[in-house]
């Protein structure tokens, strides 16, 4: 690929992942270059001077060596399944993002000398409905080890079984994605998810699309409803919550007691309360009575609503480069190339001896 083809390409990544239009990023540019200009570019049929080129890096947060990096060629795409709320040029700044983000991981896993084999997580039997889904659920719990008890780090946990877990700033509209990059599984998070319970959930959710093998013919929101059973049933098995919480169809529910339990699984009491009514473990009545008090005591909201576990974010993608950079496999430069952060946070971020 020659260079001005190469450059132009990733200049329209660039402004891609910043949902800029062509007169967007002109706009942006100090009037030092037009919008037919910024054409031309992505046309490969011209590059910069150095003074357009610094400011285009500086305008779409890039390096400058992120225009002249290859591709890689074992990126084919991204599949992301449809989120109704999404516009198109959010969901294209969304791949944009994640393929670049994949694209450095790949890159520090050759430096660091991981072998990167393709493989699938997605089970053979078919997820028909929720006896379909709380057996598939289980049988990965086990196959994983995880036995009965709550799951400390959720996103650890996912990557330690070479799932990629990225986060990106979003709004709060959006929650996750998965999917493939190349021949990588791929869960996609938003950083501004709060509170944690929620994140943990949104992260099994999207692990229930990418291991259940649905029956054809259901809808998108009858594999929502069955994905959201599979996180909910990953985090507390049905059978564990039943023998805890005892027999709930007489009295009221114990918000005391379910803290307990939120804090020791790492599950929402909302998604608790839940749980309860899609087991038929309490009425309709009583589940619809909890969101009532919730949404008119503002203190009763504050309770059940409160965080109750440590915070997660992925760590193995930082781990990496700063494994390579302590064994000067790569240089500081490199390693600020590769998180794309400048290079004195890359300092005071590596607490060497």
């Amino acid at each position: 690929m020659e260079k001005k083809e190469l450059f132009g390409m990733r200049l329209k990544c660039a402004r891609e992942m910043k949902c800029l239009s062509m007169a967007d990023l002109a706009g942006k540019m100090s009037d030092i270059v037009s919008r037919q200009a910024i054409y031309k570019y992505e046309s490969g049929k011209m590059l910069p001077d150095s003074k357009v080129l610094l400011k285009l890096a500086e305008v779409l947060n890039v390096k400058v060596d992120y225009f002249f990096r290859p591709f890689n060629a074992a990126l084919s795409g991204i599949e992301f399944r449809k989120k109704s709320k999404m516009g198109k040029k959010t969901k294209k700044s969304i791949e944009k993002r994640v393929v670049d983000y994949i694209e450095r991981y790949f890159e520090i896993e050759e430096i660091v000398g991981i072998d990167r084999n393709s493989s699938s997580i997605r089970r053979e039997e078919i997820a028909r409905n929720r006896e379909d889904v709380i057996k598939i659920a289980k049988t990965i719990r086990e196959e994983w080890g995880l036995g009965s008890d709550g799951i400390k780090d959720v996103i650890g946990l996912l990557e330690s079984k070479g799932i990629k877990v990225v986060e990106i700033n979003e709004t709060e509209d959006f929650d996750g994605l998965s999917g493939t990059v190349g021949d990588s599984l791929v869960i996609v998070l938003n950083s501004n998810i709060i509170p944690t319970e929620r994140k943990r959930f949104t992260a099994l959710h999207e692990l229930g699309h990418l291991v259940l093998n649905f029956e054809e013919g259901l809808d998108d929101k009858e594999k929502e409803g069955l994905c959201h059973l599979f996180a909910s049933e990953f985090l507390l098995p049905s059978n564990e919550f039943k023998i805890i919480v005892g027999d709930l169809s007489k009295g009221s529910l114990n918000m005391v007691e379910f803290a307990d339990i939120q804090q020791k699984y790492g599950i929402s009491i909302d998604a608790l309360v839940r749980k309860a009514e899609d087991e038929s473990m309490i009425s309709g009545n009583k589940y619809r009575s909890y969101h009532i008090r919730k949404n008119s005591n503002a203190d009763f909201k504050k309770y059940v609503e409160r965080s109750r576990i440590e915070s997660e974010t992925p760590r193995r993608f930082l781990s990496l480069v700063y494994n390579a950079y302590s064994r000067s496999l790569i240089s500081v430069s490199k390693a600020a190339a590769l998180l794309n952060i400048p290079v004195n946070d890359v300092l005071d971020r590596a607490l060497f001896v």
